[in-house]
């Protein structure tokens, strides 16, 4: 195994802190990844990683001859691409995560048409509510709603999802509409917590430039957007979610938006990645995202009414 590749055998194990995950990773036979990691290591003359029983460790000589291979192998990628006279069909792996609303109803549905044009291409989709840790998991990009919140990853803004008071019919029967904020005060709201057990914000509302909150009581908290759509269209309560996820359930008459001058702030949707130089066929895909999740946020946007606040 020559330099260049025993050095991208050496960032991925750096990278998923796991032999065995880059091994699986670079469909290479784990002994080949611990010798091409060794051999990497005599030609340097440093020790690049601790090993344990349990895990795998950057030596300080490590972090930095990892950081310097990144650069070496995104110039690399570049190199090559300046000197192609017809494009060369890409090749390889997409390891990408979003939620599942955005999988569902964007992506997916567009999906074939870009790994038709992407025959060699193959693509692992991550669909959680979950934070990944996208260097850690060897992920090449994530979508975000809500804002970045790893300031070591880069960030393209895609735009903004317009969030919807909803209710069911059924639970509106049982405990009638709300006209006012102060009417909230007898209602029953879905919570959701990424990590249960933390205190939920209550209703959100944006006012004059800020977000608000109002408590409110509740009988469920959840940690999944399906499972909280789900709980809204049993009726056990009232929520707030993307009008994306929910807009084909208010066509149906299954659910209905309730107050809605009082709508939570839309999100923010951002697409991260760990480094600004990307191998081509991520950024390919990166550009096709970009494209496809900009129609569709086009697509449902909704004003509040004219007297909103």
């Amino acid at each position: 195994m020559n330099r260049m590749d025993a050095l991208q055998v050496f960032v991925k194990v750096a990278e998923l802190a796991s032999f065995t995950q880059a091994a699986l990773a670079l469909n290479l036979p784990r002994a080949t990844v611990s010798k091409a990691v060794q051999q990497l290591e005599a030609q340097l003359g440093a020790r690049l990683l601790q090993r344990t029983t349990r895990q795998v460790q950057l030596t300080q000589e490590g972090q930095a001859a990892y950081e310097r291979g990144r650069e070496l192998l995104a110039g690399l990628d570049d190199l090559q691409g300046m000197f192609r006279r017809t494009p060369v069909a890409l090749a390889g792996r997409l390891r990408v995560d979003m939620s599942s609303g955005i999988a569902r109803h964007a992506v997916i549905p567009r999906l074939p048409e870009f790994l038709l044009a992407h025959p060699g291409l193959s693509l692992e989709l991550s669909s959680t509510d979950r934070l990944v840790d996208v260097v850690r998991e060897g992920f090449d990009c994530v979508l975000r709603a809500g804002g970045p919140r790893d300031s070591s990853l880069v960030g393209r803004p895609l735009g903004h999802m317009t969030q919807i008071n909803y209710a069911s019919p059924a639970y509106l029967s049982r405990y009638g509409t709300p006209q006012r904020l102060e009417d909230l005060a007898r209602h029953r709201l879905v919570h959701y917590a990424s990590v249960l057990g933390a205190r939920p914000l209550g209703w959100e509302y944006h006012e004059r430039g800020r977000s608000r909150a109002v408590e409110m009581g509740g009988v469920l908290t959840v940690n999944n957007a399906d499972a909280y759509m789900a709980a809204c269209l049993a009726g056990l309560g009232m929520i707030q979610a993307p009008l994306l996820g929910g807009a084909a359930h208010l066509a149906s008459g299954d659910l209905v938006e309730v107050l809605p001058r009082y709508r939570a702030a839309p999100l923010p949707l951002t697409l991260l990645y760990p480094d600004r130089r990307v191998p081509p066929r991520v950024r390919v895909f990166m550009e096709w995202l970009e494209d496809v999740v900009g129609r569709c946020l086009a697509e449902f946007q909704s004003e509040p009414p004219p007297d909103s606040v």
